[in-house]
């Protein structure tokens, strides 16, 4: 989305910070995911059964919880008002699979009650997108034949795609607060299993900021980039 490699120039460093960060986050997400993939939990229960009774003991009987296929492709979808989980949390007993589905879970309530970073965040999803795709097209051409409105016009864009990530950082937060007050109340987990489940969504978090930081340097570089070439 963010298109790191735009133009090779001294202006690269000013990712450094990010792609760092970005590398180190994947790599913290997966090993704290794969470890705690083989901690099963007391209780027994599946990241499918602790979705579902999550979502009825909050009133959302309505919303369903369904398998998807992919790695870490779990996700709630508002639209269609289902759970997505990918088959290593749908299926497994983990500490790490029940974590990530009350993640997803803490998404759907936020749906239902209204949280309103996640309505800033939905309604900002069609114009992020757009610009995310137009933005880099814009300033390049911009860049190349010294037009100053392309510049701005690009930058502006891509400024839309960078508070979209910025409002991302809340909901993904809260969604795992929810999620771990809700084991916890709920004796999904004993206490010394909210750890690793902390640790797990802990772990997940950093990749959005991982992101957000890679949104905001590129902007940084994209505005540094349009005063060189209006100098």
């Amino acid at each position: 989305m963010f298109y790191p490699g735009l133009f090779f120039d001294w202006t690269q460093i000013i990712l450094i910070p990010a792609i760092v960060l970005a590398f180190y986050a994947q790599f913290r997400v997966q090993g704290t995911f794969n470890k705690f993939s083989q901690v099963p939990s007391v209780s027994g229960r599946t990241g499918a059964q602790v979705a579902r009774e999550l979502l009825d003991r909050n009133g959302l009987r309505n919303i369903r919880v369904e398998e998807t296929e992919g790695n870490l492709t779990d996700h709630y979808d508002p639209q269609r008002q289902v759970i997505r989980l990918s088959r290593q949390v749908y299926g497994s007993t983990s500490l790490a699979a029940i974590g990530v589905a009350a993640h997803e879970t803490g998404h759907a309530m936020q749906h239902a009650t209204g949280y309103i970073p996640l309505q800033i965040r939905h309604n900002l999803f069609p114009v992020a997108n757009i610009g995310s795709s137009a933005a880099i097209p814009l300033f390049f051409l911009g860049f190349i034949f010294s037009l100053p409105f392309l510049l701005k016009l690009g930058i502006i864009f891509f400024s839309f795609a960078v508070l979209f990530q910025i409002v991302t950082l809340p909901v993904e937060f809260n969604a795992s607060s929810r999620a771990l007050a809700l084991l916890g109340a709920g004796n999904y987990l004993t206490p010394g299993e909210i750890g690793g489940a902390r640790r797990v969504l802990s772990a997940a978090a950093l990749t959005y900021v991982a992101a957000t930081l890679m949104a905001i340097l590129q902007l940084i570089r994209l505005l540094v980039l349009s005063r060189s070439r209006n100098d």
